[in-house]
């Protein structure tokens, strides 16, 4: 996949083969058909039904080629041997926008160059819906799943804030990336992208030249327009312009940072955890592998913002519940 002329070839080889291989299997049946004419109707009617089931799995076949040629194609045309590769662990749960929501991450991370896709899903199981998108989607992903404790799921009425969400789902991607990617020649950035989220491609330009933990402005957040680092002249991190529990050691939101592979390795129990103070998720992450002295502005010394909290709109389902009332679905099992 790194070498994008040399798959090319493949394909081609490939594809000649496939095309040798059809003629010779049509010669075949010519040559048995001219050596039964003579015999009765009954052999004639095997071999027509015979080459009729063969017709149709060559097609079926050559679908599935074309998909595949598709799909291997578009991801070498967005893979560069030289440039790191951005991880981008998404947490996500069963709602009425999830899939909404799921289609518009993957609509701008089509765009990114060197790209891993890593979903972990809030449940025991892997969902039919979540498995379909993410093929369809012609990106590298790895799709994952582990359901989040009872005691810490959010109750039907309670506020979102009341509970730390996706605690287990991004420690899950974290153990994937140390198992999966524990060689030291594997070079990366990992960046928790969750699926209510709004993301420019110049974010994932920039973030590639982190060395250690890069940090950034975030629109529509805390009850401000930005939330960002303050920066000095010297290009260091000396304060944070944040509203919300501003006394925090790292006062900044789950989309304002990216954090370096290799970090990930050097710390090696670096984890999420249930026993922080709402709100401290990130600080929990970033207080096991950096210092304030250490983060690195990005996004023009934190002064542009390519990422927005934007929050898809909580839809209201009034009808919904007056048509189950009456036994009906306004969906019909049509994936919504």
């Amino acid at each position: 996949m790194s070498n994008y002329n040399s798959n090319h070839k493949f394909l081609d080889m490939f594809n000649k083969k496939k095309i040798v291989f059809y003629f010779g299997f049509f010669t075949l049946i010519i040559f048995w058909f001219i050596g039964i004419r003579s015999r009765d109707a009954s052999q004639y009617q095997i071999l027509k039904q015979t080459l009729e089931h063969t017709k149709e799995e060559l097609k079926i076949k050559s679908i599935n080629y074309n998909i595949l040629k598709e799909r291997f194609e578009s991801i070498c045309d967005k893979w560069q041997p030289n440039i790191p590769v951005i991880y981008a662990i998404t947490p996500t749960y069963k709602r009425p926008v999830q899939k909404a929501e799921l289609t518009r991450l993957s609509n701008t991370f089509r765009l990114v160059n060197n790209f891993h896709w890593i979903i972990v899903e809030d449940s025991e199981m892997k969902t039919s819906l979540v498995a379909s998108l993410l093929y369809k989607s012609n990106l590298n992903y790895t799709h994952l799943a582990i359901g989040t404790p009872a005691e810490w799921k959010r109750k039907l009425k309670e506020p979102k804030w009341k509970k730390p969400r996706g605690v287990k789902q991004r420690n899950k991607a974290l153990e994937w990336l140390r198992s999966n990617r524990a060689n030291e020649n594997d070079e990366g950035i990992i960046y928790f992208a969750d699926d209510d989220n709004t993301y420019s491609v110049d974010l994932f330009n920039e973030m590639r030249t982190i060395k250690g933990v890069g940090v950034w402005p975030v629109g529509l957040v805390g009850g401000l327009l930005v939330e960002k680092p303050l920066i000095n002249s010297k290009g260091k991190v000396i304060g944070w312009n944040s509203a919300w529990r501003p006394e925090r050691p790292f006062p900044v939101d789950m989309a304002g940072f990216a954090i370096n592979l290799k970090l990930l390795r050097n710390h090696p129990n670096a984890a999420f955890s249930w026993d922080v103070s709402r709100g401290f998720q990130e600080t929990a992450i970033l207080s096991q592998v950096t210092t304030v002295e250490q983060l690195e502005p990005m996004a023009d010394n934190c002064s542009k913002v390519y990422v927005w909290h934007t929050r898809t709109e909580e839809p209201i389902l009034k009808a919904e519940e007056k048509l189950k009332n009456r036994g009906l679905r306004s969906d019909m099992n049509i994936e919504v």
